[in-house]
């Protein structure tokens, strides 16, 4: 583990903490950094990993996971967040099972070019997730209008506006306080998922 802040190891931790930390514990069994940054304050990791799980991993989403990952990792890439975006293309990775198209996405998102990978409703979310995330105080209707004409409704429209929210919130606290990924194990997903 990394970071400027100063973070309580478990060893060390009892009561609503360690509560806290076995509660955010990934399904490797460690908890990353995005979340013991918060050991000073437990209630933030209460409710940082309630809203987490909620926007990438709810079985009542409706868009696929992996494409979920990719708004994640594009707003990462905006943001200029490394640990999201290795945390999170390597849960791209792991559920698309493809090596050669992980690549070409990874190459279009870093490049600010999406429409070289995407097209249809999966390119007009991710325009619209760098809208929101780029100039937030630009949102218009006709952003949200313009989903619709791609054939998004209005629960696909939630589902990424959440994802690109959460990793907004999420990219702040992590280059806020220097969290970097030593020790984490990297991305959500065992391989044998």
């Amino acid at each position: 583990m990394s970071a400027w802040i100063e973070m309580i190891p478990d060893e060390q931790a009892d009561g609503r903490l360690k509560e806290m930390l076995d509660n955010a514990r990934t399904p490797h069994g460690t908890v990353d950094t995005v979340m013991r940054v918060h050991s000073l304050r437990p209630e933030t990791m209460n409710g940082h990993v309630t809203l987490y799980r909620s926007v990438l991993h709810s079985q009542d989403n409706v868009l696929p996971f992996w494409f979920l990952e990719v708004v994640a990792s594009y707003t990462s890439i905006l943001n200029d967040c490394t640990y999201s975006l290795t945390h999170h293309f390597m849960n791209v990775r792991n559920l698309l099972r493809d090596q050669t198209r992980s690549d070409r996405i990874f190459l279009a998102l870093k490049a600010h070019r999406p429409e070289e990978e995407f097209a249809g409703k999966e390119l007009a979310l991710l325009r619209y997730a760098a809208k929101l995330t780029t100039s937030v105080g630009k949102m218009v209707k006709s952003d949200f209008e313009a989903l619709k004409i791609a054939g998004c409704d209005d629960g696909e429209i939630l589902e990424v506006n959440q994802v690109c929210a959460y990793f907004n919130y999420s990219n702040r606290l992590l280059n806020g306080l220097g969290a970097t990924t030593e020790n984490d194990v990297i991305g959500y997903y065992r391989e044998d998922n």
